[in-house]
This record gives C-alpha cells, sequence and structure tokens, in this order.
C-alpha cells in the first residue's frame, strides 16, 4: 500500500505545483536577482594564488538546466562550471605569469566525478611542469582528496583533522525481497551468455551472483590499484605498504599520516602564511595575500579563443540513454542526433570529441545514436572521450569512433543486453483488489498490457521466447558493432563481452580502448587526425532547449521537494528509482554500476 501511496503524493505534488507555479517564479527571480548582487571583488595581480576548492559542482558536462544550481530554500544560485572549463583554466594559469601557484585547499561544498577527478589531477601534474608551486593544506582528507593533493610538492594537514586511509568497497542494494513483500515478480530476459550483465540482479536476486561478484570486485581492486599507484609515485611511498596501511587501518589519526608519509607537516591554517612566503609569494598593500578561487579566475582570465581558427567540436553524451526526445540532463536519441548532425554540418569543425559520461539504456537509441556517430565519422575524425563510466550502450555509440580514449578508473564495456518485466498480478488484485477482463482477437494481443507500469498477468512461453529473440538479436548486433568498429576478431568479442565491466586501465589491455587518458588527451589525438596542430580552437556543441523547457522542468522538480517532506520525498525518489529500472520498454544495453572514490 505504501507503494501507490507514496505514487499518489508525489502525483499530488505535481498537480499542486501547477496551482502555484506562478507565484513560485515570483520569488524565484527575486532571488535570482538578489544572487546576481552578489559579485566577487577578486583581482588578478603579479602575486595571485589560484585556490582550488571545491567550491563548485565540478560535472563532467555542462547541464541542459540554467535552473540546475538554484537552492529554493535560500532563492540562491550554487555555483557549478564543468571539467572543460576547469582544465582550460588550469592550463592558462600555467602560462599565466601573474599566477604564483596553486594552492588546495579543499573546503567547498561542491561534489566532483570519479572522471574529473583523474583529469583534474592530470591536469595538475602538468600544472608543475611550469615550475610553479602546488600546495595543499586541510582539515581532513578523504581517498579522494588524498589522491588529488598528492601531486602537491607539499601536503599539510590540521594537527586535530581526519584522514581516510581504509580501501574501497562497492555496496550493491538488493530489491528482490522488497518485491516479494509487495506481490510483485521481475521477469528478467537476457541472452545466456551475458552471464556478467547484472544489471538485473538487484530485481531477481537477494545477493551478487559469482559472475558479478568477481567482475566487481576485479573492478574496486583495479580502481584502488591506480589510486594507490598514483599517490604512492607522487609521493615516494611503497604502494603495497600503502595498501597494507589500509587493511589494517594504521592511518586514521593525523600522526599516523605524518608518520607514514602521506603529509609533510601538522599545521594551523594560519600558518599556511608563512609557506607561502617559502615559495616567494609576496603580500598585497593591504598585508594579505591575493587568493582567488578557481571560480574566479575562471571569470577573469577566461580561455583565449580564435573563433577564425578551425575547430575541434566537443559533443556530450552525458547520462543515461533513451528514446526519442527529451529535455532533462539525459540522452534522448533525437536531441543527440541533432546535436551531432550540427557538428557535422559545421565546415569550421574539422574533428570531434565525443565526450561519452553514460551508463547506456535504451538498446534501440543508442543504436540511432551509434548510426549518427558512424555518417559524422565518414566525414571528420571522431574521437571518443570517456568520462567516469562509458558502459553497455555508452560502449555501444563509441565502438566505431576513429579512437577510443578512456580515464583510467573510467568504468567501461559491458557489452550486453536484456529486457525486463514488472508483473504484479496478485499484487494488483489481493491488496488492492484491482481485478482486470479483457476481450482480444489472438492469445498475446494483451501482452504487455499493464497498470502503471505493473503488468496485469504472467507472460506466457510463447511471450518470454518471442522477448529472448529480441534480446538475442540485439546482442549479436551489439558484438558485430564492436567487432568492426575495434577492428576486433570476433571470437575476441565474444569473450570479453558477457556484460562483463571493465576498468579503462584494463580496456586498453583488452583493445576496447586506444589510450589511457582524458579530454585533454583526446582533444590531441582529435587535432593531430584533422591536421590543425598549429592554430586551432575548441569549439562545445551544446544541445539547445527553449528556455520555457527548461524553466517548466526546473519548476516541477523543485517545488515537489518545497511541499513533501524528507520522508515522503525519499520515498518517492525510491519509487522513481525503481520504475525506471524495471519498467523500462524494449531492449536494454544499460549498466547500473559506478565505482566512486570515498
Amino acid at each position: 500500500m505504501k507503494f501507490f501511496k507514496v505514487f499518489l503524493a508525489a502525483l499530488l505534488a505535481v498537480l499542486v505545483s501547477g496551482i502555484i507555479s506562478s507565484l513560485m517564479w515570483v520569488f524565484i527571480f527575486v532571488g535570482l536577482a538578489g544572487s546576481m548582487e552578489q559579485t566577487s571583488k577578486a583581482v588578478i595581480t603579479p602575486q595571485t594564488i589560484v585556490k582550488i576548492d571545491f567550491a563548485e559542482n565540478i560535472t563532467e558536462a555542462p547541464t541542459k538546466n540554467p535552473m540546475a544550481g538554484f537552492d529554493y530554500a535560500t532563492m540562491t544560485m550554487a555555483k557549478s562550471t564543468h571539467l572543460l572549463k576547469v582544465l582550460q583554466s588550469i592550463e592558462k594559469a600555467k602560462s599565466d605569469e601573474r599566477v604564483k601557484g596553486l594552492y588546495l585547499n579543499f573546503t567547498g561544498v561542491g561534489g566532483v566525478t570519479t572522471g574529473a577527478l583523474e583529469e583534474i589531477r592530470s591536469a595538475l601534474v602538468d600544472f608543475k611542469q611550469s615550475g610553479k608551486f602546488v600546495v595543499a593544506y586541510n582539515e581532513g582528507y578523504s581517498q579522494g582528496t588524498m589522491y588529488l593533493a598528492s601531486v602537491a610538492d607539499k601536503i599539510y594537514l590540521h594537527p586535530e583533522g581526519v584522514f581516510s586511509w581504509a580501501g574501497m568497497a562497492q555496496t550493491s542494494i538488493f530489491f528482490k525481497g522488497a518485491l516479494d513483500k509487495l506481490g510483485l515478480n521481475a521477469e528478467a530476459i537476457r541472452p545466456t551468455v551475458c552471464k556478467y550483465k547484472s544489471a538485473v540482479e538487484p530485481y531477481i536476486r537477494k545477493e551478487m551472483s559469482k559472475e558479478n561478484k568477481a567482475q566487481m570486485q576485479t573492478m574496486v581492486d583495479d580502481i584502488w590499484g591506480v589510486l594507490v599507484s598514483a599517490i604512492a609515485e607522487s609521493r615516494s611511498l611503497d604502494a603495497k605498504k600503502l595498501m597494507q596501511l589500509a587493511d589494517k587501518l594504521e592511518v586514521t589519526q593525523p600522526e599516523d599520516a605524518l608518520k607514514h608519509g602521506l603529509v609533510d607537516a601538522l599545521i594551523y591554517e594560519d600558518e599556511m602564511d608563512a609557506k607561502f612566503a617559502e615559495y616567494g609569494v609576496e603580500k598585497g598593500a593591504d598585508g594579505e595575500y591575493n587568493i582567488v578561487s578557481l571560480g574566479e579566475y575562471m571569470a577573469l582570465a577566461p580561455a583565449t579563443l580564435n573563433i577564425t581558427a578551425p575547430a575541434v567540436g566537443i559533443v556530450y553524451a552525458e547520462g543515461q540513454i533513451f528514446d526519442g526526445a527529451g529535455e532533462d540532463d539525459n540522452i534522448y536519441s533525437a536531441n543527440m542526433v541533432e546535436t551531432i548532425r550540427k557538428a557535422r554540418k559545421d565546415k569550421n569543425i574539422k574533428s570531434v570529441v565525443l565526450r561519452v559520461n553514460s551508463p547506456g539504456g535504451s538498446a534501440l537509441a543508442s543504436d540511432v545514436i551509434w548510426r549518427e556517430v558512424e555518417l559524422l565519422r565518414k566525414e571528420k575524425p571522431v574521437i571518443v572521450s570517456m568520462g567516469s563510466y562509458a558502459a553497455s550502450g555508452g560502449y555501444y555509440i563509441s565502438s566505431c569512433a576513429d579512437a577510443i580514449v578512456a580515464d583510467k578508473m573510467t568504468l567501461t564495456g559491458s557489452i550486453g543486453v536484456f529486457g525486463m518485466l514488472l508483473e504484479g498480478e496478485n499484487m494488483l488484485k489481493k491488496n488492492l483488489g484491482i481485478t482486470t477482463d479483457v476481450v482480444k482477437t489472438g492469445r498475446s494481443a494483451d501482452f504487455g498490457s499493464n497498470i502503471m507500469g505493473v503488468g496485469v498477468r504472467k507472460i506466457t512461453d510463447l511471450e518470454r521466447n518471442t522477448l529472448l529473440r529480441s534480446v538475442d538479436k540485439v546482442y549479436e548486433t551489439f558484438t558485430s558493432k564492436v567487432s568492426n568498429g575495434r577492428n576486433l576478431p570476433m571470437e575476441k568479442v565474444l569473450d570479453i563481452a558477457q556484460g562483463r565491466v571493465w576498468s579503462g586501465a584494463r580496456a586498453v589491455e583488452l583493445g576496447l580502448a586506444d589510450a589511457n587518458g582524458g579530454l585533454r588527451e583526446a582533444i590531441a589525438v582529435a587535432v593531430d587526425k584533422a591536421g590543425i596542430a598549429e592554430n586551432y580552437q575548441v569549439k562545445e556543441v551544446l544541445e539547445e532547449l527553449s528556455p520555457m523547457a527548461q524553466m517548466m522542468q526546473s519548476l516541477n522538480m523543485q517545488v515537489k521537494a518545497y511541499f513533501l517532506d524528507a520522508e515522503t520525498m525519499e520515498a518517492v525518489e525510491y519509487y522513481n528509482s525503481l520504475k525506471r529500472e524495471v519498467v523500462r520498454e524494449g531492449v536494454q544495453a544499460y549498466c547500473p554500476y559506478a565505482v566512486g572514490i570515498n
């Protein structure tokens, strides 16, 4: 009953949002006006320190919704930027004579993806070639921030700070027991050989299969290995010793981090003034160091563009893949086709980097997008840059590119498909008293009939076999396109497919990717293939939404959050997540996993 109570609550919230929308927009624009008045007074002087504090949310692609960062509780606009701008700003600071160095102090509330974290770290390593300093100070370090800070010349920690060093884990949630209690049955259809295609497991099992457990163990081991190796190399430490320290929880206090060489000193933040002086930074007339945030530096020293130069186009494939058109921060086949065509028809764009950060989704939509990428590739070079993940449908749309560049910690592969149905005949009848009756021209004419996404009857063996034919056909198409696109023997593709996920580092070894690196490296490959190394610009080719669509999309989401209490909102999100995962139309090329660094 709670399932449908939550659903009705969400529906009511949407109706209420329509009634009060006009009033809400008055408050929104007042809030925006107020936030715009709070302009930064930062300036760039010859003794400037650029501070990377993660005050901004750093995304791998620009958001389509300009209101995405608006906080309806405080009526303020949160800061947000995307990876390309961050990388360009660090590159500019490298050659900016006014910038003395970078200060890593992760005090902000912004988030950052695994892919962005790896690529920002790479940019910091490159920045150090300028001879300028990179120094880090924090009141605490997570494993992710330590990974980033490890590039610094010196790392400082608060004497009473916190330090996390325990290794990595991937916890999976299984809904089979909950579905059983509700009287619902998830019917999963997948090719027999796709034993690693684990997207269906949370709904048909109560624990990981041995195949899924094995692949996820390999994945966390690979990513943990990348993180530990990078820190060990930067800090001149032994990687095996670092792993042992994590296993035994020997680094939990600031003194432990200092003892084992993970930080250089335990000091208070005000003592950083002396450290800046050691690097030759001079204070201003006001007796203070001129420290500007990375966000402020982006605004004050934007990347220099030569708008007449030939361009490398950047096309973003961000989010889950759906059929048709849509206006949220996901990939819709119709929208993506239009964006790719725009890049193809732009005569000034000589090559294209397709930035993929997607777990996949609809197999049909993936094929529609794949075709458009293939048409683009026939006219100009296409280089795929894989972010945090480019799995299943995300790999499908990447497979025909001229080259694939993946972050080492990218989650990719998952070459496999499935179909899923949610059947609730018993639940509808016994729990809710809902019954159905039907007249039909044939025994399968009502195949797929449902109420709010819940099937009203069990499928027959004939219908099950028909679905299996469909998923088998899509799997054959998927693997064939990988074989042709990557120039790999079909036998090898079938061996490394089976729905199995791989790290970006392992993908290069297997031939699923050509090199490890990020957006900068992918752009360099695109520049080389286009033969425009002497003079070029980077041009983002973005999907365009109507202002009204953007406004209404944001309003619908935020009004529901404003009028529903936290417990109900959590239940609504749970329901929406369950519905998205289980009630998917058609064959899916989708991988739900993303390994994060805590």
